[in-house]
């Protein structure tokens, strides 16, 4: 009896020691294990949930702001994109798995499509039509891989998505250049690194199993390249709108600045101009015109005010034509205009009248207009004068001018409280 009780306790012991070993003994690396269908789908609406953020606010963004040819190819790419992995966790295999397969598949082909549309006068290697049809065979090819039982066709989906993503990028790096094309280059470096997301789901080396599975590797890296995508394709809106902004505002300086008939510096724009330019003269160097046409309000009364719109326009090139590139000329109002000839002397202002006349009257023939005369006053601006003053002599020479008969230029010295009248020069034209 107590050999046998001894035999049962040595039994028992051995039972227990048993059970103790296999408890501590290492069971292999957890980790690295294949995960369950449960956690696969987790994967999987997480990426989801990522790329419905990233559409979502996509989608806000170019409703609040303008948008640009490309645009909706960006956002359908952002949404087929959620489609697919939403396909891949919710669906019923192999359904989901092919549909999943194509539609994660189509993100860098509408993104490249969009790009075309967005710089279409870039030059772009390739055609629309050539994405299409590499998007069309793509998807059906990685659609029938993942119909195959037993995923024996994996890397013909693997090697598919390469091929498509690789096709992509290069066309990107390929693309425009310069500023303007460095987000998309930037662009095509993401989908070449997502090209490669399958080797995430090869076995390791040392556990020959997976962490991620085939379609999950491809749901997170399409998640991570679709984020890149709203990132330049945002970048892409405000660039271009910030340029457009940019050139908005210039155009409103220029019609600020300008006479909308004549297309001279308005009064104001050539106070500035005028102003800025005695500053840097030497003092009492600039000879001011101020030019008037003759019997203007006649032009208007009798042809109409199209035609006397006509007659200012030919005035205003007449003058710009025979004005040096530092000269300013502007529109003093109505049928005045205004010139400050920098470096000059009354001679070389009343050589300038001269040849400005010559240039009206041979454009009032051809223009079917009537013979145009013009009357010019011009004064030295002094030193210590402002440009206010000198303009007033100015007027104080042209209305000398209009005295003496008009058609004619008259130089005026002194000051504004006592004029000096000097040289009066006929310019030869009348009218009839």
């Amino acid at each position: 009896m107590v050999q046998n009780s001894l035999v049962k306790s040595d039994a028992v012991g051995s039972t227990r020691l048993q059970r103790t070993l296999l408890l501590v003994a290492p069971q292999g690396p957890r980790l690295a294990r294949i995960p369950s269908m449960r956690s696969a789908d987790v994967i999987l609406l997480f990426a989801g949930a990522v790329l419905a953020v990233a559409a979502l606010s996509l989608t806000a963004f170019g409703v609040r702001r303008q948008r640009y040819a490309g645009w909706a190819w960006w956002v359908a790419a952002m949404w087929l994109t959620l489609l697919g992995t939403l396909a891949g966790a919710l669906l019923p295999r192999p359904v989901g798995a092919a549909l999943a397969a194509a539609l994660l598949l189509q993100w860098p082909l509408l993104t490249l499509i969009g790009l075309r549309r967005f710089h279409a006068r870039q030059p772009w290697p390739g055609s629309t039509l050539a994405d299409a049809a590499v998007l069309s065979v793509g998807s059906c090819v990685v659609a029938l891989g993942a119909l195959q039982p037993g995923g024996d066709a994996e890397w013909l989906i693997n090697a598919c998505g390469v091929a498509v993503h690789l096709y992509a990028a290069a066309v990107l790096f390929m693309g425009p250049g310069g500023r303007e094309g460095t987000p998309s280059q930037g662009l095509g470096v993401a989908i070449a690194l997502v090209a490669f997301a399958p080797a995430l789901a090869l076995p390791s080396s040392t556990s020959m199993v997976s962490l991620l599975l085939p379609l999950q590797a491809r749901a997170v890296a399409a998640a991570l390249g679709a984020i890149v995508l709203a990132f330049v394709a945002m970048t892409l809106v405000c660039e271009r709108t910030e340029r457009h902004l940019r050139e908005s505002r210039r155009r409103l300086r220029t019609l600020a600045n300008l006479d909308a008939l004549t297309q001279v510096p308005n009064r104001r724009h050539f106070s500035d101009l005028a102003a800025q330019a005695l500053r840097h003269d030497k003092p009492g160097s600039a000879l001011l015109l101020l030019i008037d046409v003759d019997h203007f309000k006649l032009i208007n009364d009798r042809l109409g005010h199209a035609a006397g719109d006509r007659a200012l326009c030919l005035v205003s090139s007449s003058v710009q034509e025979h004005l040096r590139a530092h000269d300013v000329a502007g529109r003093h109002g109505g049928d005045e205009f205004v010139l400050l000839l920098r470096q000059a002397s009354s001679a070389n202002g009343m050589a300038v009248a001269a040849r400005i006349v010559a240039a009206v009257q041979r454009r009032a023939l051809e223009s079917q207009l009537p013979p145009l005369t013009l009357s010019f006053g011009l004064v030295q601006v002094a030193a210590s004068e402002s440009l206010d003053a000198a303009l007033r002599r100015a007027d104080q020479a042209l209305y000398e001018a209009k005295r003496q008969g008009r058609s004619r230029a008259v130089a005026a010295g002194g000051d504004e409280a006592q004029p000096v009248f000097g040289e009066s020069r006929r310019l030869g034209l009348t009218q009839s």
